[in-house]
C-alpha cells in the first residue's frame, strides 16, 4: 500500500520553455493538421500572439523535469507497475511560443480498489506564466497495480 501520508504533498516545480520547433514536432507525432499548430501567421490570423500550445502538451513540463518520476520513486513504486489512467485539462489563458511557465504539482489523494489491487494517486497541477498568471490547471490519475 502507497503511504497515504503523502496526500497534500508539493512536489518540485517544474519549468517548461515553448518552442516553435518542439511544439511542431508534438503536432506532428500526435496527428494534429490545424494550421495554428503548426504557423505562426495561421495561429496569428486566428488571434493567438503566436503558436499555441496543442491541448496536452503542458504535460510534457513534468516529464521533462522528472518530477513525476521522482514522486512514484519517494512512493516506493515500481514504475512497470504504473499505468497513466486519465488526464483533465482546464485552460484559462493561451500558451504560446515565447511563453515560459511553471509547473507546481501535488498529491491530493491516494486511494484503493479491489481489495488494494489497484491503487490510484491523484495530482493536480498549476501552471503560472512568465508574467505570474494561472493559464492551465491539470488533473492526473495514476494507476498502480499490485
Amino acid at each position: 500500500m502507497i503511504d497515504r501520508s503523502f496526500i497534500g504533498a508539493s512536489l518540485v516545480e517544474s519549468k517548461l520553455s515553448i518552442d516553435a520547433a518542439r511544439l511542431k514536432f508534438f503536432a506532428e507525432a500526435i496527428g494534429e493538421t490545424n494550421p495554428i499548430y503548426l504557423n505562426g501567421d495561421a495561429a496569428r490570423a486566428a488571434g493567438y500572439t503566436d503558436i499555441p500550445v496543442p491541448p496536452t502538451f503542458l504535460m510534457a513540463g513534468t516529464m521533462d523535469s522528472g518530477v513525476m518520476f521522482d514522486m512514484l520513486d519517494r512512493m516506493n513504486v515500481p514504475i512497470g507497475k504504473v499505468l497513466h489512467g486519465e488526464q483533465q485539462f482546464d485552460y484559462l489563458a493561451p500558451v504560446v511560443v515565447g511563453d515560459v511557465v511553471a509547473i507546481s504539482t501535488s498529491i491530493v489523494d491516494i486511494y484503493d480498489k479491489k481489495n488494494g489491487a489497484l491503487e490510484f494517486i491523484i495530482t493536480e497541477n498549476i501552471v503560472t506564466n512568465q508574467n505570474g498568471k494561472v493559464v492551465a490547471k491539470m488533473r492526473g490519475t495514476t494507476v498502480v497495480r499490485h
